[in-house]
C-alpha cells in the first residue's frame, strides 16, 4: 500500500545531466511530454504543439508575477564581514522577511551595507523559517536602488550564469515581488499567446508571488510536519467572472504552473473563484481534491518537493511516476530551464484515482 505521507514516497532517479543548465531558444521550442489522464496515455511533443491540445471555450490562468533581484551581497558595517540577505516577501515600504547568511552571527540591531545608498538593519526574528527581519534605508527609492545592487536569483542546481536575466522571465510577467520564477510560464512566445487567443482560448492571469512556500524542500519525513510558508496572491474580478462562467458552462480550466493551481484552489474552496487577496499556504498531496482546475501544464520537479507531491495529487501518483520514468528514459531537461509537460483531460472531470 501506499504511504503517501511518507516523503520518500515521491523520491525519483535523475541522473545529473538530465538537470538543464541553459534554457532552449526560441521559448516554445522545449519539449513537452502531454499525458492524457482520462486514457493513460503518452505523448512527445514540443511546447509549440500546445495549441493543437486547446480548443475554443477553454480558459488559460498564468501568473503574472515578476522576479526581482533579491539576493542582496553586503558588509556588516563595523566588522566588514561579508553578508548575503535574500528578500523573501515584503511587510510594508521598508521591512522584510529574509535569509540571511551568516544567520547566527546576523543578531538584531546589525547593520548591513549593500550601496551608498542602500543599507540595512536586522530588526527580528522569523522563527518560523529561520530568517530575519530586516528595516531598509534607501535614498529615491527601494526598487531603484535594489535594481542598481541586487541580483537576480537562480535556483542552486542551476550552475551556469544566465546571459540575459530576461530569459528567467516570463514574456507576460507585470507584478513585481517573486523570489523565483513561475517556470512553467517560460515556454511561452508572445506569438504562441496570440496564436491561442485566436483559437478561441480565453487568457486570463492571476497573482502569486513566488517565495519560500513554493522552492522550501521537505526536510520532515512525514510530510505533515512540513509547514507551508505563506505566499500573496490575487485574484481580479474579472477573472474570477471569467473563470466562474467557464465552470458553470463545463469549460476546462487550465493552469499554468503549480502557482496558478495554487491560486486558483486557495480562492476557489468552495467550487467558485472568490475574487480578492490573501496569502495562502495551500499544501496539496493525495488525495487532495481539486476544485477548479481541470488541466495542469508545468516543469518536471525536484523529487520529495512539494511541487511533484501536488503534480501526484492532480494527475494520480502511478500516473506521475510512470510520467517521470519516461521522462528520464526518454532524457527530457529536469527543473526550471527543463522541458514541459501537460497533464490534460479532454473533458471536464476532476476527478482522480490513485
Amino acid at each position: 500500500m501506499i504511504n503517501y505521507l511518507d516523503k520518500s514516497t515521491y523520491n525519483y532517479d535523475l541522473p545529473e545531466s538530465l538537470i538543464a543548465q541553459t534554457p532552449i531558444e526560441p521559448r516554445d521550442h522545449a519539449r513537452m511530454l502531454c499525458f492524457n489522464i482520462d486514457k493513460k496515455e503518452i505523448q512527445h511533443k514540443h511546447f509549440y504543439d500546445l495549441i493543437d491540445y486547446l480548443k475554443k471555450g477553454d480558459v488559460l490562468v498564468l501568473n503574472n508575477t515578476r522576479v526581482i533581484p533579491c539576493r542582496l551581497l553586503g558588509i556588516k558595517e563595523g566588522t566588514g564581514a561579508k553578508v548575503e540577505i535574500f528578500l523573501l516577501k515584503r511587510i510594508n515600504l521598508t521591512d522584510w522577511e529574509t535569509l540571511a547568511k551568516p544567520g547566527k552571527r546576523l543578531k538584531v540591531g546589525t547593520r548591513v551595507k549593500f550601496s551608498d545608498n542602500l543599507r540595512c538593519e536586522i530588526i527580528g526574528e522569523e522563527k518560523e523559517i529561520g530568517g530575519k527581519i530586516v528595516r531598509f534605508s534607501f535614498e529615491n527609492s527601494f526598487e531603484e536602488e535594489l535594481n542598481k545592487v541586487g541580483i537576480t536569483p537562480l535556483p542552486p542546481y542551476i550552475k551556469e550564469k544566465l546571459k540575459n536575466s530576461e530569459r528567467y522571465q516570463t514574456v507576460y510577467s507585470k507584478v513585481n515581488g517573486s523570489s523565483a520564477a513561475p517556470t512553467a510560464g517560460l515556454h511561452f512566445t508572445d506569438d504562441l499567446l496570440e496564436k491561442i487567443r485566436e483559437k478561441g482560448v480565453i487568457v486570463c492571469f492571476v497573482l502569486l508571488h513566488v517565495g519560500l512556500g513554493t522552492f522550501r524542500p521537505v526536510k520532515e519525513q512525514n510530510i505533515l510536519e512540513h509547514d507551508m510558508h505563506s505566499e500573496y496572491y490575487e485574484v481580479d474580478k474579472n477573472t474570477a467572472d471569467i473563470i466562474n462562467k467557464a465552470l458553470s458552462e463545463k469549460r476546462r480550466i487550465i493552469a499554468v504552473g503549480t502557482t496558478s493551481v495554487r491560486t486558483l484552489e486557495s480562492a476557489g474552496k468552495t467550487g467558485k473563484v472568490i475574487a480578492g487577496s490573501g496569502e495562502t499556504k495551500l499544501f496539496c498531496y493525495p488525495p487532495y481534491e481539486f476544485k477548479i482546475v481541470d488541466c495542469l501544464i508545468t516543469n518536471f520537479h525536484l523529487p520529495e518537493s512539494t511541487l511533484i507531491m501536488l503534480v501526484s495529487a492532480f494527475a494520480g501518483y502511478k500516473n506521475t511516476m510512470r510520467v517521470y520514468k519516461e521522462a528520464v528514459d526518454k532524457k527530457y531537461r529536469f527543473f526550471s530551464f527543463g522541458d514541459s509537460c501537460f497533464f490534460y483531460r479532454d473533458r471536464v472531470n476532476k476527478k482522480i484515482e490513485n
